[in-house]
């Protein structure tokens, strides 16, 4: 599957959900961060694969927390069923909750996560 597939899935799921998504990738930490500081008042939630920069991005945490957007980290593979250092998330104290191990499912479950935590909190 492709990220472009992963993206039209999500966009009209979104859709049928009556909200909307946009879309953004970079391998750039600074661009990433830059993005979610910029979500500040644009969006109310981020569903963020930060990869590896998961295990190692204070900068990304601190966007985050700084943009005030609520936020749902999600990766494709359980990262608990891998390599020890991957279950240590940086990010993960600045997010409302986590999946993962879903594969493309996981960015689905991601826009759904967000969409009954905006239900629970009218």
């Amino acid at each position: 599957v492709t990220l472009d597939q992963i993206e039209q899935k999500v966009k009209a799921k979104a859709i049928a959900c009556e909200c909307e998504v946009d879309a953004f990738q970079s391998n750039h930490e600074g661009e990433l961060v830059t993005q979610v500081q910029q979500s500040a008042g644009s969006y109310d939630y981020v569903v963020i694969n930060a990869a590896a920069y998961t295990h190692t991005s204070i900068a990304l945490k601190d966007a985050i927390t700084g943009a005030g957007v609520k936020a749902v980290e999600i990766h494709l593979s359980n990262v608990h069923a891998r390599e020890s250092y991957r279950e240590n998330s940086m990010i993960a104290k600045a997010c409302i909750g986590c999946i993962n191990g879903f594969g493309a499912s996981s960015y689905i479950l991601g826009l759904e996560a967000c969409i009954l935590h905006q239900k629970s909190d009218r």
